[in-house]
Order: C-alpha cells, then sequence, then structure tokens
C-alpha cells in the first residue's frame, strides 16, 4: 500500500530538526552531536512509525469512489463528469486525480473532497476536448488521509477506457428542445394568413385578416367566416455543403474553421429534419470528399454524425464550382444549397461566387461564411502605435473587401450570412427557418 506524507508530517519532521539543532548547540556535553543525533533518529522514526501506522488504518477505512460511465464528448464544450463518493462509517479528506487525455482543457486535479460518515457525496468537474478523435482515458488515483493526519494512503482504480469526441453533441440536444417546443406551441410559434405553400388549419375570421384567405366553401356550411392558415411547406430539400479546405483550417477560439463549420452544418441538418425537410450534405476540398444524399428523419442525422465525426480539414484549395457541379448532377429537385466557407477579397472569391450564380435560379444559393472575430476586435480598437495601427489598417481592409464580396453575391440573387465561427450557429438556423417561413424555397 503505497502512502504519501502530509504537510503535518514533514512539519513535525522540520521541527524534530530544529530542536536537535538546538540541543547541540546549547549543550555543552562532549557528547552533544552524538546525543542530538540520536534523539533526532529516535524522535523522526517514532513520526515515520506514526504515519506508516496512520496510513494502515485507512485500509479498513477506504471510501469507495466510482465514476460514472464515460459519454461521447462534445468539441469545445464543457463536458460535465461525476464521481461518487461512498465513505464508510467515518468522516474522510480526500484528493482525486481523474488521469483524464492531456490534450484536453479541464478541472485542475486533484480534486479535494471532505465527506461525512455514511453520507455519499458527488464530485462534478469538467473537461473541455478541443479536436475530434478517439482519446485514451486513464485511472482513477485516490489519496485519503488517516485519522492522524500525517499520511495520504494512495491507491488506483483500474478505470483505464476509451472516449470519443464528437462535434457539439451539447448544442445539438439544446437545439432539439428548443425546436420541439417551437414546434408544440409551447414557445408560441405563430403562425400568419398567406405563409406558407401547405393548408394547416381553418379558423374563425377575426378583425384584420386578409379576406382573399377566407374559404368561401367551408364559411357556407359552417354559416360563419372561416380563413385557410398555411404553413411552410414540408419534405422539401435542403442541401448543405461544407467546405473543408485551407481556409478552413484556421484556428478561431480554440477549435478550427472546419470544426465550428461542422457543428453549424449538423445543427442545420437537425433543424431541416425536425421541419419535415429532405437533408444532404457534402464535404469538399479539391472534390467532393463525402456526400450523404437527402433523407429525413431523425436515424439518418445520427448516420450524418457517425460518417461525418471524423474528417479533419486539409490544406488544399478547394474547388467550389467542382462540389457543385456535382451536387447539380445528382440533385434534380429544386432545394435550397447551403456552403458553408470564409471568402478573403474579390479576387480569390471569383470562384466561389460563379459556382453560386451557377445554382440560380433553379436552386436557391445560400453563401454562409465564418469570419474570425479577433479581426473583429483588431478593426473595432482605436490604436495610437504605429504598428498596433497598421494591425488595424489591415483588419478593416480586409472586412472591406469581404463586404465588397457579399455585396457582389446578393446582386447575383445569392443570399449571404457572415458571422462569427464561434456563433454561427443560431443565426444560420434561424436564417433556415425564416426562409421557410416565407416560402422562399
Amino acid at each position: 500500500m503505497a502512502m504519501v506524507p502530509t504537510a503535518r508530517t514533514y512539519g513535525l519532521l522540520l521541527a524534530l530538526g530544529a530542536i536537535a539543532t538546538l540541543q547541540a548547540t546549547l549543550s555543552e556535553a562532549p557528547s552533544r552531536i552524538s546525543a542530538a543525533i540520536l534523539t533526532l533518529l529516535v524522535l523522526d522514526g517514532a513520526v515515520l512509525l506514526a504515519m506508516i501506522w496512520d496510513g494502515w488504518r485507512v485500509r479498513s477505512q477506504r471510501v469507495e469512489v466510482t465514476r460514472s460511465p464515460l459519454q461521447r464528448l462534445s468539441i469545445g464544450r464543457d463536458n460535465p463528469l461525476t464521481l461518487t463518493l461512498k465513505p464508510g462509517p467515518q468522516a474522510a479528506e480526500l484528493r482525486i486525480y481523474d488521469h483524464y487525455p492531456a490534450e484536453f482543457a479541464g478541472t485542475p486535479m486533484p480534486l479535494v473532497a471532505s465527506v461525512s460518515a455514511g453520507q455519499p457525496t458527488e464530485l462534478t468537474y469538467t473537461v473541455n476536448p478541443k479536436h475530434r478523435g478517439e482519446y485514451a482515458w486513464g485511472d482513477v488515483q485516490v489519496q485519503q488521509r488517516g485519522p492522524l493526519g500525517l499520511a495520504w494512503s494512495d491507491w488506483k482504480l483500474p478505470l483505464a477506457d476509451k472516449v470519443a469526441v464528437y462535434p457539439d453533441l451539447i448544442g445539438l440536444r439544446q437545439l432539439s428542445i428548443r425546436l420541439a417546443l417551437q414546434s408544440t406551441g409551447t414557445l408560441r410559434q405563430q403562425r400568419r394568413l398567406g405563409v406558407g405553400t401547405e393548408f394547416a388549419e381553418l379558423r374563425e375570421y377575426d378583425m384584420g385578416d386578409d379576406p382573399r384567405f377566407i374559404d368561401w366553401k367551408a364559411t357556407a356550411r359552417r354559416s360563419a367566416p372561416l380563413v385557410r392558415v398555411l404553413e411552410p411547406e414540408r419534405e422539401q430539400t435542403l442541401i448543405v455543403l461544407l467546405d473543408r479546405g485551407r481556409l478552413m483550417t484556421a484556428q478561431v477560439r480554440g477549435l478550427s474553421r472546419f470544426d465550428w463549420g461542422l457543428n453549424a452544418a449538423l445543427a442545420l441538418a437537425l433543424a431541416g429534419i425536425q421541419r419535415g425537410d429532405r437533408v444532404g450534405v457534402g464535404v469538399f476540398d479539391r472534390t467532393l470528399h463525402t456526400w450523404l444524399p437527402p433523407k429525413g428523419g431523425q436515424p439518418y442525422l445520427q448516420q450524418m454524425i457517425e460518417r461525418l465525426t471524423p474528417i479533419q480539414p486539409v490544406l488544399l484549395e478547394s474547388d467550389y464550382l467542382g462540389a457543385v457541379t456535382q451536387v447539380v448532377r445528382q440533385q434534380h429537385r429544386r432545394a435550397l444549397v447551403v456552403v458553408l466557407t470564409d471568402v478573403v477579397d474579390q479576387t480569390a472569391s471569383a470562384e466561389l461566387l460563379s459556382a453560386l450564380v451557377r445554382l440560380r435560379p433553379r436552386y436557391l444559393p445560400f453563401c454562409v461564411t465564418l469570419r474570425d472575430p479577433e479581426v473583429d476586435r483588431r478593426a473595432q480598437t482605436f490604436q495610437t502605435q504605429v504598428d498596433q495601427a497598421y494591425v488595424r489598417a489591415v483588419a478593416l481592409d480586409l472586412l472591406a473587401q469581404r463586404q465588397a464580396v457579399f455585396t457582389r453575391l446578393q446582386q447575383r440573387g445569392v443570399l449571404v450570412l457572415d458571422a462569427p465561427a464561434n456563433q454561427i450557429t443560431d443565426p444560420l438556423v434561424e436564417a433556415y427557418i425564416r426562409i421557410k417561413n416565407r416560402s422562399r424555397l
């Protein structure tokens, strides 16, 4: 059984050393040094024996420690994990090291806990992975202090395991709940006359309603004016094209731009499936690397997550025209085509413009760009020093060139959304819902 001395033990040993030194200094006996050393050895031996006895006593009073099963983790999120402590008949003080992967950010170890006799306690801590993939998770190391406070009894629990890091599953769960509440009316989703193309219900005419939507046959049968309420058409097609090329390898707030785009793509797919649409996803660089044809249903979303999770960005220039051409060949129905990428300037974005314009008028193209909020911060911060003023000028120029690209896209009938990469998901889902509600597709 391993033991670790406590600060109290070290303090006693230092104090005894000081006493022995004083004894040797103040005493005038010829054998004062030998006597001081002997005294020190005896007292130190007594302390060490007491420490061993203190640590040994813990063996029969060990707190039972269990860890909650390791679930799939979400990238870029504080993922909670729980340790359950079940003490025996004695109170205890613990230090616990859960050896999560070194690549993760997380709660610093050790976790310190004081547990009362017979009262189970839960310790919750978080880990924040920055890269997707599979990682090795280590054992749990437990240190429990003895009754005299002289030793930490140290032992390991063989809980080593593998853990997988996925895209933002926590965000997907939160979005799913929000969309479900909207669809059931808990958060009132207002239906308006004339919005949508699919019949939803008949209701009584109210002052201010458009007379064009009065259902005259139903009105005749009921002898009371009834109006038709329409809602957005279901089973339309949504295609998400996610760029994984060079521009998407840049780091933004701790994650690659591609990871932010993947989180947004899955959130958009979830919204589309919950709205009854068929959703397809393509990932491209020089070629269309991955293609998931449009389908509906919740099980298909899980298939998307499993297929897309292993994909990583690459240092290759993206072929927008090639990706769009392949989609056009495979998708003959009208669809909303969302391209998640980034832009630099008008010259570098010429191919993107050509590819998106090619989708008109058969499809509805939607360009979504993920900008770096650090560029915004630099552009908005007034500088007095020359070098920092130059940096600000570059940031302002980049933003101006981006805006010029967006203006050209909008002039050619392309929908545009530009937002910070780390905040792109909610605006994208809201934009999709507006497109549906306005029957633009």
